[in-house]
């Protein structure tokens, strides 16, 4: 396989790299690339040739996205479509990374890939127009929607990972408020990165959800990972209405995974064995 890696610099994109080694013919991020720009990807991607592209780029300042809608749009939607259209004309597969932000977070129960999605903000809606310009693309596509997305260094929008930023804030007397009305299932960058080569291998296309097994609460990802780093420090539970957020998030959003089982794929582990993972990885 010879594939094509936008936004390598993320904490996703460089666990693809790590993944795909010798298949990565063309890896890298601003300012090697400006995915928002139609002619140098078409250009990109007609001199590399891959036979898939991972689109591992994206606006993920979900709140900042709310006076910043032109900016999200740009990459989460209109980057995608020029992707898409790249892929297409040289015949390559488009692997694209979508969240479960597009629903509504009404549902008693665990979002289907059929489930109607239904955003509550600029950051979700960009996501899902993205998905939208991809399948209308006519590209041979696979679209992944994951949730919680937590790994090695994190995001640098958001200046690292959540577990990073607990972490820091911690060790440093902060006090922690953290609300506990949301509840999301965390997935691991590397878990997320070798779910999407497993679909590829198994020739997958179209929509999939995919996330570590389980599901929980910002605080109670907070508890948890202060406990696997052995740091002693009280975590105040709140809710989401104590913050003066700008964008309004989904308070159940956790996706099921059965579509991606049934192509005989093992399930992501659970999400405190992942998060022990990611925590034990950045104390080394």
């Amino acid at each position: 396989m010879k594939a094509l890696v936008v936004g390598s610099a993320g904490q996703l994109g460089r666990e693809l790299v790590s993944m795909l080694g010798r298949d990565v013919a063309w890896a890298g991020d601003l300012p090697d690339l400006d995915a928002t720009d139609a002619e140098e990807v078409a250009r990109l991607v007609e001199r590399v040739r891959p036979d898939v592209v991972f689109n591992a780029t994206a606006y993920n300042k979900v709140d900042q996205a709310e006076a910043e809608p032109d900016a999200a749009l740009a990459v989460n939607a209109l980057a995608p479509r020029w992707l898409a259209g790249a892929a297409r004309d040289g015949g390559a597969l488009l692997v694209h990374f979508s969240t479960d932000y597009v629903f509504d977070g009404r549902s008693k129960r665990p979002y289907r890939e059929d489930d109607c999605p239904g955003p509550l903000g600029v950051y979700g809606v960009s996501k899902l127009t993205g998905e939208h310009l991809v399948a209308a693309s006519g590209v041979e596509h696979l679209v992944i929607r994951t949730s919680g997305l937590i790994g090695r260094g994190g995001s640098e929008q958001k200046g690292g990972s959540f577990a990073d930023r607990i972490l820091a804030r911690a060790r440093e007397g902060q006090p922690l408020r953290v609300v506990a009305d949301q509840t999301f299932a965390p997935t691991l960058a590397p878990d997320l990165a070798a779910a999407a080569l497993a679909l590829v291998g198994a020739g997958a296309r179209g929509l999939f959800h995919v996330a570590n097994t389980g599901a929980c609460s910002w605080h109670d990802l907070a508890v948890e990972t202060l406990a696997l780093a052995g740091v002693g420090a009280p975590v105040e539970a709140i809710a989401t209405s104590d913050l003066d957020l700008a964008a309004r998030r989904p308070e159940y959003s956790v996706l099921d995974t059965g579509r991606y089982h049934a192509l005989g794929l093992p399930p992501l582990r659970p999400w405190r064995e992942a998060l022990a993972e990611c925590v034990a990885s950045a104390a080394d």
